[in-house]
């Protein structure tokens, strides 16, 4: 018998069956995943992080290829093929520009040379940068064109659009439609700011004398 001050025994509990971890499953880009998330994910091979760039990418990749090629059937195939060279050069961006700056210079490339291979008469990027003679110093090209920008009639300046060189034609849509600055533009292409800013102010100039050719349509409905 106890002593009655004695500490009567515990009780022991069995310990609990070890919790198995659940199987590893592959990591995937969440649809809120940051583009530096995405981009190093995608760069290490996950194939779900490649597919939420290009959903994060897909509709102004389309939208430029478009504007450049003005077929729709060609600027779909357009964009596939920039993004299937995306999947085989995303290994060698390097950060030295903005992602969206690095990808929209492989869609630039790649339509080009889809033009040049259709044997369309191109004006070559080199050729279209260098200035020339009538250029007069201390001139500002790089403000806003309200000529252009109060157009009315937008099929006629879709057209005159298309019907510009390659390198003026490559500068409105960068700078006036997709809304690039100056020295973004300068990095993809490979050119001076001053070059940008002297080929945006030649094509605005064409287009200008493009949109006098095509008869007025104010009042017509």
């Amino acid at each position: 018998m106890q002593p009655p001050d004695a500490t009567p025994p515990r009780a022991t509990r069995p310990s609990p069956p070890a919790v198995q971890p659940p199987p590893a499953t592959p990591v995937t880009a969440a649809p809120n995943a940051s583009e530096a998330d995405s981009l190093a994910r995608a760069q290490a091979g996950d194939h779900y992080a490649f597919a939420h760039l290009y959903s994060l990418h897909k509709r102004r990749i389309y939208s430029l290829c478009l504007r450049m090629v003005g077929n729709v059937a060609e600027a779909e195939d357009l964009t596939q093929e920039a993004f299937l060279q995306l999947h085989r050069k995303i290994a060698t961006f390097r950060g030295d520009s903005a992602f969206s700056t690095w990808l929209h210079r492989l869609a630039i490339n790649v339509v080009l040379m889809h033009l040049r291979k259709k044997g369309l008469s191109l004006i070559s990027l080199d050729e279209a940068m260098e200035p020339t003679p009538e250029e007069g110093p201390g001139r500002s090209f790089g403000a806003p064109d309200l000529s252009l920008a109060g157009s009315i009639d937008r099929l006629a300046l879709e057209r005159a659009i298309s019907d510009l060189p390659a390198g003026y034609r490559l500068i409105f849509v960068l700078h006036d439609i997709e809304g690039y600055e100056h020295n973004e533009i300068a990095a993809m292409l490979d050119c001076s700011i001053g070059n940008s800013k002297s080929q945006l102010h030649k094509a605005r100039l064409k287009l200008r004398d493009a949109m006098r050719t095509f008869p007025r349509r104010e009042g017509r409905r």
